[in-house]
């Protein structure tokens, strides 16, 4: 009886081990997904909550940390084990590397950077470009034929264009579009926020813009992006970026999040964005319905 009670318990912790080591290493300790403080930050953070939650792993949300270097700082800490970055943004905040139009020579620059100054690793990036983007009114677009800058570089000089402060002096603002397409405006005129931009441009006060290419307004207003066909503006590419560690230890995460990038686009992050700052719903709830549509989530 004694020899059949010790067979017994040893059977029961053999059993307890396997049960224990067939769930993820994440089950012990979560997997903290961050963001930094926008909207479109929120979303993608949620996605790859969802995803996660949805493999088996536990998850800690500490979403809306701040700004680039505040997010960086956290994920390099372990206060946080990945967050969505942008390939643009860590290029020249992070890297301070000199930027380039060439998509994949700057994703390898900013991948091999991070794995070798901070054991970071940057996953395949998504379809989401956000990077600068020109827009004019679908009227505008419509009576001088505009589809590309190089159409709008034929007409510059007769629109009022409206952008940020520093727009006037970078090598892919005013005067890249000079150097690149030889553009000039006819007047440009300052705003503080991006808000404003847009609002002056409905209002008919500009006729020319500048934004991010997955601005909700784009959609909304009735905009049209004009497309870059000579690579004048960087590419901003979003990707997780994940601890090595973490990897490491959960293998499996890498596929999990992976998978979502395909589904994603600019039209399709504007939409989601306009969800938000439109409609005011929950971040999180976007994210879970959008990854319901895709089939990503039962």
């Amino acid at each position: 009886m004694k020899r059949l009670s010790i067979l017994s318990a040893a059977a029961a912790v053999v059993a307890a081990v396997v049960a224990v080591t067939a769930q993820p290493a994440a089950a012990a300790e979560p997997i903290k997904v961050g963001s930094k403080n926008f909207t479109e930050q929120y979303i993608l953070a949620e996605m790859y909550a969802a995803l996660l939650e949805n493999a088996g792993f536990q998850v800690e949300r500490k979403i809306n940390l701040g700004g680039t270097l505040i997010a960086h700082q956290a994920l390099t800490t372990g206060a946080i084990d990945l967050y969505p970055e942008y390939t643009g943004t860590a290029l020249s905040a992070v890297v301070k590397g000199t930027m380039s139009t060439d998509a994949d020579a700057v994703y390898k620059q900013v991948k091999d950077f991070y794995a070798e100054k901070f054991s970071l690793a940057w996953l395949k990036p998504t379809g989401i470009n956000n990077g600068y983007v020109i827009v004019v009114r679908q009227e505008t677009a419509d009576a001088d034929k505009l589809k590309t800058l190089s159409d709008l570089a034929k007409v510059s000089n007769k629109l009022v264009f409206g952008g940020g402060a520093e727009f006037p002096d970078r090598a892919d603002g005013l005067p890249g579009l000079k150097r690149v397409y030889d553009a000039e405006f006819k007047e440009f005129k300052q705003f503080a926020k991006l808000g404003l931009r847009y609002d002056a441009l409905a209002q008919k006060d500009i006729d020319v813009a500048n934004g991010a290419a997955t601005d909700w307004q784009i959609n909304t207003q009735n905009l049209v992006a004009l497309k870059d066909d000579k690579g004048l503006f960087p590419p901003y590419y979003v990707a997780p970026v994940v601890r090595q560690q973490v990897i490491d230890a959960n293998p499996k995460l890498v596929e999990v999040l992976e998978v979502l990038g395909p589904h994603l686009d600019n039209e399709k992050m504007r939409v989601l964005n306009a969800k938000v700052e439109v409609d005011h719903e929950e971040a999180k709830d976007v994210a879970k319905e959008f990854l319901k549509q895709e089939g990503l989530l039962p």
